[in-house]
């Protein structure tokens, strides 16, 4: 586990995400519903990802939100 500290930008980027965006609870299940979809999906042969793609939609964008708040990238010139 690392020890490294956030920065003192993502530490408020987090703290607005939480408080503005997503409910940490929400994101949890977003998290585990990618990670289920996807587990489930190469062990059945991709058959689940087709039935849940929407589900998996929203929370690819919940996780992919949550990444440019810990280390910028898609907003950099």
């Amino acid at each position: 586990m690392s020890t490294k500290t956030l920065s003192k930008e993502a530490e408020i980027g987090l703290m607005n995400f939480f408080n503005d965006r997503i409910d940490p609870l929400d994101m949890a299940r977003a998290i585990r519903q990618v990670n289920l979809t996807l587990a489930l999906g190469v062990l059945n042969d991709q058959e689940n990802i087709q039935i849940n793609a929407a589900k998996l939609g929203d929370s690819f964008y919940w996780l992919n939100e949550l990444a440019e708040i810990l280390d910028p990238y898609l907003d950099l010139e």
